[in-house]
């Protein structure tokens, strides 16, 4: 496959335009692995497992051609270095430390299991494009590019993981390599799988591989030797520790997440250390190591962030290399194919309509990277690859949801994988975490931009939200590392014509939900509500100690104005308390009131805007790369809602970005006052959606089923009901047991799965529209067993238009049989036939609740209407039957009107005419076929429109009564005009 390699470099130093510049890649022979680059290091407590932990299983290894030739790496024993230890003792340590190694590298996060299907690193992986790089290249200023520039870049330097050790340009034995890139890269997993690589044997020029979390090393100050150090971590190495440096062993040591140590390589700061056994601090072993003073034999490769890299000197350093990312689309496309194609993917055991579903998804997102360049910006990231992968799993294969299962989650759980708790900047006092400053900086922007209903941000408006306020020097370095390591993550250059210049977030809803945690963490506050905060904590923590004083010095002396001035400290505090609670008012009635924007009312629901996101537009509609006339931001709300959940907010606590259990109490209680008054106003079905939406990713059930109680109707029409949505809908209604009054599903693309899963909810409904939703005889056998359950209270029942069928009425029929509520059925259209006919005047007769069937439309002949109507005379209640524009002779018309004439109230309606009068509900069967010729066949409604004609002129003109006559006349003018407008087709 020819590729065009094209990179994100890093150089912090530039305008924010500048940012957007990149260094391209190479197009060159691959491995490819299926594994985004999930999680930012080993974890704190370092890869050590226990001496039985399970293998893993066989490796599966596929290649594609590119361009160029790289050496080939075949997997071979490394049995020339195992004969230089000591002992065979040796030789098991080590095969125990790389089963131990692979176990543990090969293990995902829980996330990757939650969110779909897991595939571990011994499975597929596409790797990411390595560029050499230099010092040199880090610290000049980034040229100004743009994405669609990127393209004629040299892409001469691109280098494989397995080839960074090889000699440099100079003919220097490599020995300390610095692998860095900006977050969402790939750097933590190209790690694991070059770990589970020596593992396996793919790695033989090294004899042994010792990991280190940095992180890990972080959190420890005590003084230690590295053989300590080493045998402390890997326990199965107690006996390959001592030979280390006396032997020609190759070893390379890892250290991943250089950022977290702060290392000084002064001799003055870090004395010098030769000694394995000499107990030093852990960030001394790191500096000794890479000066080589400490085993200059090991290899050192260490990986690090961009802002972190100058922290060791360039004369330390044999090779840098920078993680760029999927920076080829063919790189992008290759993931999907093989992450979406995967058997368990759908999570179901019939494989054969998921997987043409899976194909068509990864057709779908195919084309939409090749004519969508916005999309497949932001796939340079590998991090974004998953969360698109992610989320087309929660749209297209999610059949139930539990409370783990929320959009929201998904993208919280994203940010975790990503930024896991990480400070932005470990030399500075304060520590703060990266999301915390990302939330507060990024969600100022993006606050802003939901606000102004605008996506794309030019350099004054990021000027604006991230300089303005920089006073200290400590504000300016964190700035200066937050433009190196993390502003490319969530912002990327404009793809569109005429926009190269200026920045859109990655994904869109990332805009979205920064702005809903921006929000919602309380960071959107005036100037006096900030001052005052923090003029409160202050004194608050003064009236404690002054308490304690005030209490002594009232014992010696009888100055009464002590305790006064005590109490007027303590005033402040308590007002400022009382006013802090109107921000939790202001955050929920912002909810209410982005969540009910009527100039959002008849958009799609908010699920199918991140479906098409994704997967693009079919059809002419509108091109990619055009701006919308209106950008839409629904799901802000939402995702403030999902953001106050329990699990979120529990995440969120582990990023640094705390939101109190009595802050989430507080706008629960503030949001009863707006958000459920609002929902009782009649919302159209698309917002009704995106409104249950909000409450399955609020995830508190009370709220939950109190503002469902209010929902006595429930219409859904023409929206796409998908097997999500279904499950949202079961999950919403079904924090409480109350009965719906209506129920409106028409034209929701329902299939058999989909009434299996709202069967909880049908049951509960007095009316149920089903109409247009192509249920065939396998929904109806879904049916029947609904409308056979001793707690099913439908009443009235409409499958109109779909294709039932006679053995669909064979169900049906059953159900009449035995069922106690139902009074109102329609049929109207559903193919049923003669036969089917019969069959249900067979089961009528068992049935003692019925008053209305409509059989309209289904090409019954005088035998089976005569038949359904002569039971019908014999049931108890039933007192209408719909039997127009059916193949009714005259003849059979007049039987069935002589029928009608036997016993008054049952009321048999075929025609417009009733004798020589017209019918009581010509209005109503002209009404019926108004609305349903869109989904009739044209041409036969066209016939049956000329017989009713005929018809009322014929009876017109047997009618002596003038009263009459004007009846008639006024009929024949609507079938007329019906008529005309199906002729001329606007009707």
């Amino acid at each position: 496959i020819s590729q065009t390699m094209q990179c994100q470099s890093c150089q912090p130093w530039g305008r924010w335009r500048g940012l957007c510049g990149s260094l391209p890649g190479s197009s060159r022979t691959r491995s490819v692995y299926l594994c985004a680059a999930l999680g930012t290091g080993f974890g704190a407590a370092g890869p050590c497992l226990p001496p039985d932990t399970p293998s893993p299983l066989c490796r599966v290894s596929l290649r594609y051609q590119g361009g160029s030739q790289e050496r080939p790496v075949h997997p071979k024993s490394s049995g020339h270095g195992l004969s230089q230890l000591r002992n065979v003792a040796s030789s098991d340590a080590i095969k125990k430390h790389q089963k131990s190694l692979s176990a543990w590298f090969s293990h995902q996060p829980n996330e990757e299991r939650q969110f779909g299907p897991s595939f571990s690193l011994d499975a597929v992986h596409v790797d990411p494009v390595i560029r050499e790089s230099s010092l040199e290249q880090i610290l000049k200023p980034s040229p100004d590019l743009t994405i669609q520039n990127q393209l004629q870049q040299p892409c001469s330097q691109v280098i494989s993981l397995h080839n960074l050790f090889d000699v440099d340009a100079c003919g220097r034995q490599v020995k300390n390599v610095v692998l860095y890139g900006t977050v969402g890269t790939g750097k933590s997993t190209l790690i694991k799988k070059m770990v589970v690589d020596w593992c396996h044997g793919l790695l033989p020029r090294f004899e042994l591989v010792i990991p280190f979390s940095c992180e890990d090393l972080s959190h420890s100050h005590a003084p230690i030797s590295l053989r300590r150090l080493i045998t402390k971590k890997y326990q199965h190495l107690r006996d390959v520790v001592p030979i280390l440096g006396s032997s020609n062993m190759k070893v390379l040591f890892i250290l991943n997440g250089l950022e977290r140590l702060n290392l000084d390589f002064r001799l003055a700061g870090t004395e010098l250390c030769c000694d394995p056994n000499e107990p030093v601090p852990p960030s001394a072993i790191v500096v000794n190591l890479l000066r080589k003073y400490l085993l200059p034999e090991a290899s050192i490769i260490v990986t690090t962030r961009p802002s972190a890299v100058r922290r060791i000197p360039g004369k330390y350093v044999g090779r840098y290399a920078e993680i760029c990312g999927f920076s080829d689309t063919n790189l992008q496309k290759m993931y999907f194919q093989m992450r979406l194609s995967q058997p368990g993917c759908s999570g179901e055991s019939s494989l054969g309509s998921s997987s043409g579903e899976q194909e068509n998804l990864v057709e779908m997102l195919s084309r939409n990277l090749e004519r969508h360049n916005q999309i497949a910006a932001a796939c340079f990231l590998p991090s974004y690859c998953w969360l698109v992968c992610t989320t087309l799993h929660f749209l297209y294969f999610t059949r139930t949801v539990p409370p783990s299962q929320t959009l929201t989650g998904i993208y919280t759980s994203f940010l975790r994988l990503n930024f896991s708790g990480e400070v932005l900047d470990s030399t500075d006092p304060t520590k703060i975490s990266m999301m915390k400053y990302v939330a507060k900086m990024v969600g100022k922007l993006a606050y802003k931009g939901v606000m102004s209903r605008k996506t794309c941000f030019s350099e004054e408006d990021l000027q604006q939200c991230f300089e303005t306020e920089m006073k200290t020097e400590s504000e300016l370095n964190l700035m200066e590392v937050f433009r190196s390591d993390v502003f490319r993550f969530f912002l990327t250059p404009c793809v569109q014509p005429g926009k190269e210049h200026t920045f859109v977030f990655t994904i869109p809803a990332m805009q979205e939900y920064l702005a809903a945690l921006y929000v919602v963490l309380g960071e959107k506050k005036t100037l006096a509500q900030r001052v005052g905060k923090e003029l409160s904590e202050v004194i608050g923590k003064v009236s404690e100690d002054v308490a304690v004083v005030v209490s002594i010095i009232s014992k010696v002396l009888p100055l009464r104005f002590l305790p006064v001035l005590f109490n007027l400290l303590k005033i402040f505090p308590r007002y400022f308390s009382r006013l802090s609670s109107k921000d939790q008012d202001a955050i929920a009635h912002t909810m209410a009131e982005e969540l009910f924007k009527e100039e959002d009312y008849y958009n799609d629901d908010v699920l199918d805007q991140i479906n098409s996101s994704i997967l693009g537009v079919e059809g002419p509609m509108r091109h990619p790369d055009e701006a919308h006339d209106d950008e839409v931001f629904e799901l802000f709300p939402i995702f403030m809602g999902g953001i106050l959940s329990r699990r979120n907010r529990a995440i969120l606590e582990q990023l640094g970005c705390s939101i109190k259990n009595l802050t989430a109490f507080e706008i629960a209680k503030a949001m009863k006052k707006t958000v459920i008054r609002n929902s009782r106003k009649g919302l159209p079905p698309s917002e009704l959606l995106d409104y249950l939406f909000f409450l399955h990713e609020f995830q508190n059930e009370r709220f939950t089923a109190e503002a469902i109680r209010s929902l006595r109707t429930v219409n859904l029409s023409s929206v796409r009901m998908t097997p999500l949505k279904c499950s949202v809908l079961a999950s919403v209604m079904g924090t409480t047991s109350h009965e719906v009054e209506e129920l409106n599903l028409t034209s929701c693309n329902l299939d058999t799965s989909s009434l299996r899963i709202l069967s909880p909810v049908l049951l509960r409904c007095k009316a149920l529209h089903l109409q247009l939703n192509s249920l065939g005889s396998d929904a109806c056998k879904e049916i029947r067993d609904l409308l056979l359950h001793d707690k099913c209270v439908v009443s009235k029942l409409r499958l109109a238009n779909n294709p039932v069928g006679e053995q669909g009425a064979q169900y049906l029929a059953e159900a009449l049989a035995g069922n106690q509520s139902l009074t109102h059925l329609s049929l109207l259209h559903t193919a049923l036939g003669d036969r089917g006919a019969e069959v249900i005047a067979q089961h009528l007769a068992e049935n003692q609740h019925l008053q209305e069937l409509n059989l309209g439309y289904n090409s019954l002949t005088d035998t089976a209407a005569l038949r359904v109507v002569e039971v019908a005379k014999k049931h108890p209640t039933l007192d209408k039957v719909h039997l127009y524009f059916n193949d009714i002779s005259e003849d059979g018309k007049q039987a069935l009107h002589s029928l009608r004439m036997d016993r008054d109230g049952v009321r048999a309606l075929v025609f417009l005419t009733a004798g020589t009068d017209v019918s009581d509900y010509w209005s109503n069967i002209l009404s019926v076929v108004q609305r349903n010729l869109p989904f009739w066949d044209r041409e036969r409604v066209r016939q049956h429109l000329a017989l009713i004609l005929q018809d009322l002129e014929s009876s017109r003109r047997q009618t002596a009564n003038p009263w009459r006559k004007a009846k008639f006349l006024r009929v024949e003018n609507e079938v007329k005009k019906m008529l005309g407008k199906l002729q001329q087709g606007t009707l």
